[in-house]
Protein backbone atom coordinates (compact mmCIF):
# COMPACT_ATOMS: atom_id res chain seq x y z
CA UNK A 1 0.00 0.00 0.00
CA UNK A 2 1.17 3.54 -0.64
CA UNK A 3 2.95 5.05 2.35
CA UNK A 4 0.97 8.29 2.04
CA UNK A 5 -2.36 8.15 0.31
CA UNK A 6 -3.53 11.14 -1.70
CA UNK A 7 -6.90 12.42 -0.48
CA UNK A 8 -9.64 10.50 -2.37
CA UNK A 9 -11.12 13.59 -4.03
CA UNK A 10 -7.65 14.75 -5.09
CA UNK A 11 -7.06 11.31 -6.57
CA UNK A 12 -10.34 11.53 -8.50
CA UNK A 13 -9.27 14.96 -9.75
CA UNK A 14 -6.01 13.46 -10.97
CA UNK A 15 -8.04 11.39 -13.46
CA UNK A 16 -11.04 13.68 -14.10
CA UNK A 17 -11.04 17.45 -14.66
CA UNK A 18 -12.77 19.05 -11.66
CA UNK A 19 -14.95 21.16 -13.95
CA UNK A 20 -16.17 18.22 -16.06
CA UNK A 21 -19.72 16.84 -15.89
CA UNK A 22 -18.40 13.33 -15.18
CA UNK A 23 -16.43 14.59 -12.17
CA UNK A 24 -19.56 16.23 -10.74
CA UNK A 25 -21.61 13.05 -11.17
CA UNK A 26 -18.82 10.82 -9.86
CA UNK A 27 -18.22 12.90 -6.74
CA UNK A 28 -21.92 13.36 -5.98
CA UNK A 29 -22.61 9.63 -6.36
CA UNK A 30 -19.51 8.61 -4.41
CA UNK A 31 -20.31 10.97 -1.54
CA UNK A 32 -23.82 9.51 -1.24
CA UNK A 33 -22.37 5.99 -1.19
CA UNK A 34 -19.75 7.05 1.36
CA UNK A 35 -22.33 8.64 3.67
CA UNK A 36 -24.42 5.48 3.76
CA UNK A 37 -21.35 3.23 4.08
CA UNK A 38 -20.06 5.35 6.98
CA UNK A 39 -23.39 5.10 8.82
CA UNK A 40 -23.25 1.32 8.50
CA UNK A 41 -19.57 1.11 9.48
CA UNK A 42 -20.16 3.31 12.52
CA UNK A 43 -23.01 1.09 13.70
CA UNK A 44 -20.86 -2.03 13.35
CA UNK A 45 -18.10 -0.50 15.42
CA UNK A 46 -14.62 -1.83 16.02
CA UNK A 47 -14.85 -4.71 13.56
CA UNK A 48 -14.78 -2.25 10.61
CA UNK A 49 -11.94 -0.08 9.29
CA UNK A 50 -14.09 3.06 9.05
CA UNK A 51 -11.42 5.26 7.44
CA UNK A 52 -10.87 2.65 4.73
CA UNK A 53 -14.63 2.36 4.11
CA UNK A 54 -14.85 6.10 3.50
CA UNK A 55 -11.84 6.14 1.17
CA UNK A 56 -12.98 3.07 -0.76
CA UNK A 57 -16.53 4.40 -1.12
CA UNK A 58 -15.20 7.65 -2.55
CA UNK A 59 -12.94 5.78 -5.01
CA UNK A 60 -15.04 2.74 -5.96
CA UNK A 61 -16.08 4.15 -9.37
CA UNK A 62 -12.78 5.77 -10.37
CA UNK A 63 -12.65 3.56 -13.49
CA UNK A 64 -15.81 4.90 -15.17
CA UNK A 65 -13.88 7.20 -17.50
CA UNK A 66 -12.59 4.26 -19.55
CA UNK A 67 -16.16 3.18 -20.34
CA UNK A 68 -18.79 4.30 -22.81
CA UNK A 69 -21.60 5.85 -20.78
CA UNK A 70 -22.42 9.15 -22.52
CA UNK A 71 -25.35 9.95 -20.20
CA UNK A 72 -22.86 10.49 -17.39
CA UNK A 73 -20.14 12.05 -19.52
CA UNK A 74 -18.00 8.96 -20.13
CA UNK A 75 -16.80 8.45 -23.70
CA UNK A 76 -14.31 5.59 -23.35
CA UNK A 77 -14.32 2.47 -25.48
CA UNK A 78 -15.18 -0.20 -22.91
CA UNK A 79 -18.61 -1.46 -21.80
CA UNK A 80 -19.74 0.15 -18.56
CA UNK A 81 -19.48 -3.14 -16.68
CA UNK A 82 -15.69 -2.87 -17.08
CA UNK A 83 -15.43 0.18 -14.81
CA UNK A 84 -14.61 -2.03 -11.84
CA UNK A 85 -11.59 -3.69 -13.43
CA UNK A 86 -10.45 -0.36 -14.87
CA UNK A 87 -10.70 1.17 -11.41
CA UNK A 88 -8.64 -1.68 -10.04
CA UNK A 89 -5.92 -0.98 -12.60
CA UNK A 90 -5.81 2.71 -11.66
CA UNK A 91 -5.69 2.09 -7.92
CA UNK A 92 -3.14 -0.71 -8.24
CA UNK A 93 -0.99 1.78 -10.17
CA UNK A 94 -1.48 4.27 -7.32
CA UNK A 95 -0.22 1.69 -4.81
CA UNK A 96 -3.65 1.08 -3.28
CA UNK A 97 -4.29 -2.66 -3.77
CA UNK A 98 -6.91 -2.95 -1.03
CA UNK A 99 -8.92 -0.05 -2.48
CA UNK A 100 -8.41 -1.55 -5.95
CA UNK A 101 -10.16 -4.76 -4.90
CA UNK A 102 -13.23 -2.77 -3.85
CA UNK A 103 -13.38 -1.32 -7.37
CA UNK A 104 -13.20 -4.75 -8.97
CA UNK A 105 -15.61 -6.48 -6.60
CA UNK A 106 -18.43 -3.93 -6.26
CA UNK A 107 -20.38 -4.71 -9.46
CA UNK A 108 -23.92 -5.68 -8.42
CA UNK A 109 -23.41 -7.91 -5.40
CA UNK A 110 -20.30 -9.38 -7.02
CA UNK A 111 -19.61 -11.78 -9.87
CA UNK A 112 -18.15 -15.27 -9.81
CA UNK A 113 -15.80 -16.61 -12.46
CA UNK A 114 -18.52 -19.11 -13.38
CA UNK A 115 -21.05 -16.29 -13.95
CA UNK A 116 -18.56 -14.33 -16.04
CA UNK A 117 -17.89 -17.41 -18.18
CA UNK A 118 -21.54 -18.52 -18.48
CA UNK A 119 -22.76 -15.05 -19.44
CA UNK A 120 -19.83 -14.27 -21.72
CA UNK A 121 -19.16 -11.04 -19.86
CA UNK A 122 -16.30 -8.82 -21.10
CA UNK A 123 -14.35 -9.33 -17.89
CA UNK A 124 -11.39 -11.43 -16.80
CA UNK A 125 -12.62 -14.87 -15.80
CA UNK A 126 -12.00 -14.74 -12.05
CA UNK A 127 -14.11 -14.33 -8.93
CA UNK A 128 -14.96 -10.70 -8.29
CA UNK A 129 -16.93 -11.15 -5.10
CA UNK A 130 -16.79 -8.71 -2.17
CA UNK A 131 -15.07 -10.74 0.54
CA UNK A 132 -14.11 -8.40 3.36
CA UNK A 133 -16.69 -6.69 5.52
CA UNK A 134 -15.52 -3.33 4.19
CA UNK A 135 -15.93 -4.48 0.57
CA UNK A 136 -19.42 -5.72 1.34
CA UNK A 137 -20.44 -2.46 3.02
CA UNK A 138 -19.32 -0.32 0.06
CA UNK A 139 -20.93 -2.70 -2.45
CA UNK A 140 -24.19 -2.71 -0.50
CA UNK A 141 -24.31 1.08 -0.16
CA UNK A 142 -23.57 1.49 -3.88
CA UNK A 143 -26.69 -0.50 -4.77
CA UNK A 144 -28.85 2.33 -3.43
CA UNK A 145 -27.45 5.15 -5.59
CA UNK A 146 -27.34 5.71 -9.34
CA UNK A 147 -25.10 7.97 -11.34
CA UNK A 148 -27.98 9.50 -13.29
CA UNK A 149 -27.19 13.22 -13.37
CA UNK A 150 -29.29 15.04 -10.81
CA UNK A 151 -30.32 11.83 -9.04
CA UNK A 152 -27.01 10.73 -7.48
CA UNK A 153 -28.12 11.67 -3.96
CA UNK A 154 -31.57 10.04 -4.14
CA UNK A 155 -31.53 6.66 -2.40
CA UNK A 156 -33.42 3.88 -4.14
CA UNK A 157 -35.99 1.97 -2.12
CA UNK A 158 -35.27 -1.57 -0.96
CA UNK A 159 -37.98 -2.78 -3.36
CA UNK A 160 -36.29 -1.04 -6.28
CA UNK A 161 -32.87 -2.50 -5.43
CA UNK A 162 -34.38 -5.97 -5.15
CA UNK A 163 -36.15 -5.54 -8.49
CA UNK A 164 -32.95 -4.51 -10.25
CA UNK A 165 -31.11 -7.53 -8.79
CA UNK A 166 -33.94 -9.97 -9.52
CA UNK A 167 -33.18 -9.95 -13.26
CA UNK A 168 -29.75 -11.38 -12.40
CA UNK A 169 -31.18 -14.24 -10.34
CA UNK A 170 -32.74 -15.06 -7.00
CA UNK A 171 -29.29 -15.72 -5.55
CA UNK A 172 -28.36 -12.04 -6.06
CA UNK A 173 -31.49 -10.94 -4.19
CA UNK A 174 -30.66 -13.40 -1.40
CA UNK A 175 -27.19 -11.86 -0.99
CA UNK A 176 -28.75 -8.39 -0.86
CA UNK A 177 -31.35 -9.52 1.69
CA UNK A 178 -28.64 -10.99 3.92
CA UNK A 179 -26.75 -7.68 3.75
CA UNK A 180 -29.95 -5.75 4.43
CA UNK A 181 -30.51 -7.79 7.57
CA UNK A 182 -26.92 -7.26 8.75
CA UNK A 183 -26.36 -3.65 7.66
CA UNK A 184 -29.82 -2.06 7.74
CA UNK A 185 -30.43 1.26 6.03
Amino acid sequence: MASVMMAPLDLLEKYYPADSPVFAVLVSHSRAVAEMALRIASRLGAEVDVAFVEQAALLHDIGIGATHAPKIGCFGALPYMCHGIEGRKLLDKEGLPRHALVCERHIGVGLSAAEIRAQGLPLPERDMLPLSLEEQIVTYADLFFSKTPGQEQEAKTVARVRESLRRHGANKVAIFDAWLERFGL
